[in-house]
């Protein structure tokens, strides 16, 4: 559960940047090849903000799927699951989409 971890650093990054302003919602990018969970993420950010800024706060994920380019056909095809495989049957490809873990929004005060 690596989700605990990552909310931790969430959460770190958002009270820094918040200062004494109390947090109400915090959003996050979550790519589909990051293997974190969303609902575990937000009940990991729900215990990481007890007793900082944030406390209370709610976290949104916004889901960006997975796209890689096929290196053997050329084809862009979007993917959600974690094996790298082009629907050509290709294991040769190259991620351009999906590993994004980003804090893409705040709202404080």
């Amino acid at each position: 559960m690596h989700e605990l971890s990552i909310a931790r650093s969430i959460v770190e990054t958002v009270c820094e940047r918040a200062g004494d302003r109390p947090v109400h919602t915090v959003t996050v990018r979550v790519g589909a090849l990051t293997a974190v969970v969303p609902d575990a993420l937000r009940f990991c950010f729900a215990l990481a903000v007890e007793g900082t800024v944030a406390d209370g706060a709610r976290l949104a994920v916004e889901h960006r799927p997975g796209t890689l380019r096929c290196r053997r056909c050329g084809t862009d095809a979007r993917i959600d699951d974690p094996i790298l495989l082009c629907p050509c049957g290709s294991a040769d490809v190259a991620v351009i989409a999906g590993r994004e873990l980003q804090i893409v929004s705040m709202e404080v005060g």
